[in-house]
């Protein structure tokens, strides 16, 4: 299986340099991220809105390594919902931040992180928007979790991240389906032991089925995140089995993925939400939106091939 092998090259300096230099990486990068600068990515967030989509927005960049590195990323938050305020784009538009590029794997980590993200999440507040904190790999997520409590004593409207490929997810969802929770469930893109995580893909398919059904009937507000249409086809279906309404839950894709399904969800009546990354530090995401799914290897290996 390729996914572990690109997760494992994630975390690689040398594969890191390497990709970084291919001759075809900028085009394929570009299909994911949707630019560098806060200039770059305000278009794309109207265009978002023109199309009656909305968008979370997360400024890519994870290895940090200093204090001042992740107060450098907590400055950029606040830059972007500056923007956002001034344009009046606040309501079509949250974060999405991991607590990583806020210091939590540093001395302190979970004190540093909270300390970081919380004037992020008062920003968002003010301009009638929130942020979700995204999971990243399972030795972090009891700290995320804390600090999404910590954080929804204030802002109650604050989103968490939950992965069905995970064992302990099931009973992370009976906890936090309850009223006024934002909970996303996506399929998971880090390499996990099978001490902790399914490894099959019938198998984590299977737990992201039983999962968005805790969540739809449960009390919170369920985020949908998958591109695949049976998962999608599922979700609708468990909606209405829970008596939810079109508006009392959402889908979310990834910016440059099956953007036509983006609109047709949309035109439908659900509210869909399109994940968009940017900045210059990409690598790391980018390299798991290669794991996901066979075709984006596929897709940048011929861009390699053709430009080189």
């Amino acid at each position: 299986m390729l996914g572990p092998v690109i997760l494992a090259a994630s975390r690689s300096d040398k594969m890191r340099r390497f990709v970084s230099a291919a001759p075809g990486t900028k085009q394929v990068v570009d299909r994911f991220i949707a630019g560098e600068t806060v200039d770059q990515v305000v278009p794309i967030v109207e265009d978002a809105a023109d199309k009656g989509l909305e968008v979370t927005l997360d400024v890519v960049g994870e290895d940090i390594t200093t204090p001042a590195q992740a107060e450098a990323a907590r400055d950029a938050y606040l830059e972007l919902i500056e923007r956002l305020k001034t344009l009046d784009l606040g309501p079509r538009a949250e974060m999405s931040v991991k607590l990583s590029m806020f210091g939590q794997s540093l001395e302190g980590g979970h004190e540093l992180a909270l300390a970081n993200v919380r004037p992020v999440v008062e920003a968002a507040a003010a301009i009638g928007t929130t942020v979700t904190l995204d999971a990243e790999d399972h030795t972090t997520l009891d700290s995320m979790f804390a600090i999404h409590e910590e954080l929804r004593k204030d802002f109650p409207q604050t989103g968490c991240v939950i992965q069905s490929y995970l064992f302990r997810t099931e009973d992370d969802a009976r906890r936090l389906a309850d009223a006024g929770s934002r909970v996303r469930i996506v399929k998971g893109a880090y390499k996990e032991p099978a001490s902790v995580a399914y490894q099959d893909k019938a198998e984590i398919d299977k737990a992201y089925v039983r999962i968005t059904r805790i969540l739809m009937e449960g009390a919170g507000y369920p985020m949908i995140g998958s591109h695949d249409p049976r998962l999608i086809a599922i979700a609708q279906e468990l909606g209405r089995q829970a008596g939810r309404k079109l508006d009392e839950y959402e889908f979310q894709m990834l910016y440059g993925i099956r953007s036509d399904e983006h609109v047709r969800l949309a035109a439908e009546g659900h509210r869909m939400r399109v994940y968009t990354a940017y900045g210059t530090d990409w690598y790391g995401y980018f390299m798991r939106r290669l794991a996901e799914k066979p075709a984006n290897l596929l897709f940048f290996g011929r861009s390699i091939l053709t430009k080189g």
